[in-house]
């Protein structure tokens, strides 16, 4: 695609949420009970992209939702805008071999991501696959429920976003909402999502969660050190994903996503592709590893491996 190609399809996207945009304040104008929204309303729904905010507009705007969240949920809320770290590339490893099932990853990052309790949303599904048949999705039980785990004859895999260096869900989206960082991990603005759901249809690996109601979070259950692009609550019709807990990874020193601290079994490894010292670069360098659907050349950085 030419340079010139690019600046057009551009325009059109702007145009597009500028359209979106006029569209739902004249319908919204319209259906507000008595027509007084408050300003902070219209002040997040006019809000630029956050990649175009100014060092100056960032404080406002974190300033904003640091005081609506702390009013809502009654507790001192942060919102971090921590950039990416020079040198870093995240990747993240499972060992097929070690994992139970037992869904403790699932209900950590539940915790630590602020995901609605009701109706509940898991950014991490666990399946249940025949070990005589191996990775076959057609066989994957997602609802498994004996009394426990693992069941004899079976293996786990857990799948949440891939991270993928080629993400076709950033490709689809027409306001340009979501993107991959320079540390690879994709994130999404949710101040600027309009919930067309065309990311959800591009994912391959069912990773991206829409909200279809006002999230159920419980403000003693909220975890109040938030990211502006990552576990912040989310409003409703957006859709959400698994961002390796960007308010945790990108912290100085940096620490592991949720699901990898509550593994019991040690199934799961994270680290810094390009550190050759890394725990990351050992496991793909030594084990048997595989990516999901490696087909479709969406080359994720979430690895699967065997230890044995």
């Amino acid at each position: 695609m030419s340079d010139i190609q690019k600046r057009a399809m551009h325009v059109r996207q702007q145009s597009r949420r500028k359209f979106l945009k006029g569209l739902a304040t004249g319908v919204g104008f319209l259906l507000l009970p008595g027509r007084d929204a408050s300003a902070s309303v219209w002040e997040e729904f006019f809000q630029k992209h956050f990649r175009e905010l100014s060092r100056d507009e960032v404080k406002s705007v974190i300033a904003r939702l640091e005081k609506e969240y702390s009013r809502q949920y009654g507790k001192q809320v942060t919102v971090k805008t921590t950039p990416p770290i020079e040198g870093v590339l995240y990747g993240y490893g499972l060992d097929l071999s070690r994992c139970i099932g037992c869904r403790r990853c699932v209900y950590a990052c539940v915790k630590e991501n602020n995901q609605s309790r009701s109706p509940q949303i898991h950014w991490i599904r666990v399946l249940e696959l025949d070990k005589e048949k191996g990775v076959d999705l057609s066989h994957a039980e997602h609802y498994y429920n004996p009394v426990e785990v693992p069941q004899k004859g079976h293996f786990y895999m857990p799948v949440q976003c891939q991270q993928c260096e080629k993400p076709p869900c950033t490709k689809v989206c027409p306001v340009q909402a979501t993107w991959k960082e320079n540390d690879g991990i994709v994130v999404v603005d949710y101040n600027w999502c309009i919930g067309c759901r065309y990311c959800m249809a591009a994912c391959p690996y069912g990773a991206r969660h829409f909200n279809w109601t006002k999230p159920g979070l419980p403000a003693k259950e909220m975890n109040q050190n938030t990211h502006y692009l990552g576990n912040r609550p989310r409003p409703k019709g957006v859709v959400e994903k698994c961002t390796f807990c960007i308010q945790r990874t990108r912290e100085q020193p940096g620490r592991y996503p949720a699901c990898e601290e509550a593994c019991p079994v040690g199934a799961r490894k994270f680290g810094n592709l390009l550190d050759p010292e890394s725990e990351m670069r050992y496991l793909i360098e030594n084990k048997r590893v595989f990516v999901f659907k490696e087909d479709l050349n969406t080359q994720p950085k979430f690895y699967y491996f065997y230890a044995t």
